[in-house]
């Protein structure tokens, strides 16, 4: 479809659930807009997560602005698919302006507005809204081109599960959310499961007769600052997932990946004690802040009670593998869950991203009419995720609305 000269207020790049909340605060505040999605609502929470994954927070907390948690289970976790039709529900609920399979080519300013050159047409907005999050892209150490082409590679997010690998053993490399729920899913499909990990934090999945984020959230601690590490910590999607509950299950655990050597064989820092110290540093840290809070408060909350997953005693290779030959292993695959960035090259605006590519921004302000939202930052420990989406598409339609009040409309053309 060709809009020929249509105009709007605002156009939103991306259809997932950050460009979803802010179109709906968008039509509550009256302003023309447009969201352009290049494939489906959702479309990444359809095709790259695994077969058994599930949100990582629970049931109450997953919702979109204006809407609140109505079952019976609100400690419990969606599916992929569950969320996707909430996502797909609200917008069509709310009849929100969202055009599926559009691909928007470039962005520019022009004339004090914008111009969306997209694979239907063209249109011009005041205003622009990037809500395809930094997380689209995979990024891989430099090492991994060196593997030898007989090891199948991929990323955490085209794992779907274990019966879809090549027969043989598998090497994960990254352990956050992803990497250690992935290494996890493989061991108990019965394969044989190499797990490296650098130094990362980790999380209990329940603390004091709670979901461990519910108690973040009533104190307020969400919006503080994700920790300097900037890494999100080893989290399990529906209970406690630790290196030690790894490797009693049987994954050998290494350090960090280095490098290929010439012969094929993949080195590895000596950094796996120090690992399992810092993520029970930070399982505690988490433990004691809550029990802080308890008491401060006088809440009436059951007392902390061990978690099997965190006392297991763990299973660590003995002296630590500091260097592992694939063949003689007999590992098949290789699955590389070390991160992910954003491909905001469509977006030809002056100061809008660093010399990296990535946003600049302040909140969710970058230069004079260009906003982020859904972006995974330091921000807080609540960036990134559906928590934030409803404060943060209020911050960018105020702040819109604040613009268009105070300058004269300036239509591109």
């Amino acid at each position: 479809m060709d809009d020929g000269n249509a105009h709007y207020d605002v156009g939103v790049i991306g259809g997932g659930w950050a460009g979803i909340g802010v179109s709906y605060a968008l039509k509550e505040a009256g302003l023309s807009h447009i969201v352009f999605e290049q494939s489906r609502i959702c479309e990444t929470w359809r095709t790259q997560r695994w077969s058994a994954f599930r949100m990582n927070t629970p049931n109450v907390l997953t919702v979109m602005p204006g809407d609140s948690y109505q079952g019976d289970d609100p400690e419990g976790f969606m599916t992929c698919l569950e969320f996707v039709d909430m996502v797909e529900g609200f917008a069509r609920r709310h009849a929100l302006p969202v055009r599926t399979r559009t691909t928007v080519q470039s962005v520019e300013q022009q004339n004090g507005g914008f111009v969306f050159a997209s694979d239907e047409g063209t249109v011009t907005a005041d205003n622009v809204v990037v809500a395809t999050g930094n997380l689209n892209v995979p990024r891989r150490p430099i090492g991994a081109a060196g593997l030898s082409p007989a090891i199948n590679q991929m990323d955490g997010s085209d794992y779907r599960d274990a019966g879809g690998l090549t027969e043989g053993a598998v090497l994960v490399v990254g352990c956050g959310n992803s990497g250690g729920q992935i290494a996890e899913d493989i061991a108990l499909a019965g394969r044989k499961v190499f797990l490296s990990t650098s130094r990362n934090g980790r999380v209990p999945r329940r603390y004091r007769g709670k979901d461990v984020i519910l108690w973040p959230v009533e104190n307020g601690q969400m919006a503080q600052p994700r920790p300097h590490d900037g890494g999100r910590p080893l989290l399990g999607a529906t209970h406690t997932i630790s290196l030690q509950s790894l490797s009693a299950m049987g994954i050998t655990l290494l350090g960090r990946f280095e490098s290929v050597l010439p012969d094929g064989s993949l080195t590895f820092t000596d950094s796996l004690a120090e690992s399992l110290e810092y993520g029970d540093e930070n399982a505690q840290r988490v433990r004691d802040g809550i029990d802080a809070y308890i008491a401060e408060n006088g809440i009436d909350a059951p007392p902390g009670a061990p978690d099997a997953a965190e006392t297991v005693a763990p299973k660590l290779p003995d002296p630590p593998i500091l260097r592992l030959d694939p063949q003689a292993e007999g590992i098949s695959t290789v699955i590389w869950s070390t991160g992910f960035v954003g491909d905001f090259s469509w977006l030809k605006v002056p100061g809008a991203l660093d010399n990296r590519g990535q946003p600049i921004v302040t909140g969710c302000v970058s230069v004079p009419g260009v906003y982020f939202a859904g972006l995974d930052s330091s921000a807080s420990l609540a960036a990134g995720t559906i928590h934030v989406v409803e404060q943060e598409a209020s911050k960018v339609v105020d702040h819109i609305v604040a613009r268009k009040d105070g300058e004269p409309k300036q239509q591109a053309t």
